[in-house]
């Protein structure tokens, strides 16, 4: 399989239009000791089997995508990973004071949705350049199905950054079972329930934009594309950024996302 030349590469990060706030990003050191405290308790009493965790980069930059059932997945993906996650969080997450200052202690990243993708996202442009992971639940939000299949259609934020940052490992993950030991809307944690998270072969967004079951682009219709007018340029990445999302969501789905 032809890959795409770096110019090619270069050209299709300038394509997303995406930048960052030029503000330093760094992991607050209360979230490191967090994170050790509330691994070695989990550990101790629940049921959780992680499959595939050496798929997980330990250093630089990665997005780690995970369908989205319960409260506790950010948990468990930070788990998994064993190393500070940052994660992509509604606005709503941070006016309440008391989860502000979690929010905010934890190095998470808030989004303002009204003011478009691209500002929202300029903080997690932040984060990727400091070589740190970022968690990113591709449906937006907490499924919102009573029942299974829980899994919705995903949106392209993920693919945007993927797109901007061509050779980043992009790593699929799905939770299995967290719905049942923490139903949404409810406090109690019933942690016998047992939980599996599946993690599969983590793919940069420059090894699927050149195969021919993926994105399908040479460094010829690359060069088209650079050529394009503002509007046509953003109609044939929004194309991009949808078929890439389509695909990781029925990826989820058949790595058993319920």
């Amino acid at each position: 399989m032809e890959t795409l030349s770096e110019s090619s590469l270069q050209s299709l990060s300038a394509a997303v239009g995406m930048e960052g706030t030029g503000k330093n990003f760094y992991t607050p050191r209360f979230y490191n000791f967090l994170i050790a405290v509330l691994a070695t308790s989990i550990r101790s009493f629940t049921d959780v089997r992680f499959h595939g965790l050496a798929r997980i980069p330990r250093h630089g930059p990665a997005i780690i995508l995970c369908n989205h059932i319960s409260n506790l997945d950010g948990i468990f993906m930070t788990q998994a990973a064993r190393r500070p996650i940052h994660f992509l969080s509604k606005k709503e997450n941070f006016v309440n004071p008391l989860k502000r200052f979690v929010m905010t202690s934890t190095g998470q990243i808030e989004t303002y949705r009204q003011t478009g993708a691209v500002d929202a996202l300029a903080r997690a442009v932040d984060a990727l350049d400091a070589g740190l992971p970022l968690g990113i639940f591709p449906e937006g939000t907490r499924s919102r199905n009573p029942e299974s299949p829980f899994l919705q259609r995903g949106k392209t934020g993920a693919a945007r950054l993927a797109a901007r940052f061509p050779h980043v490992p992009v790593v699929p993950m799905v939770m299995i079972g967290t719905r049942e030991m923490m139903e949404p809307g409810k406090m109690g944690i019933w942690p016998w329930k047992k939980v599996e998270v599946n993690i599969d072969e983590p793919i940069t967004f420059a090894q699927w934009a050149s195969d021919p079951m993926g994105g399908g682009l040479s460094d010829e219709e690359m060069v088209r594309i650079a050529g394009l007018e503002d509007e046509g340029k953003r109609d044939e990445m929004s194309r991009l950024y949808r078929r890439f999302t389509d695909q990781l969501i029925e990826t989820m789905r058949l790595m058993g996302a319920p």
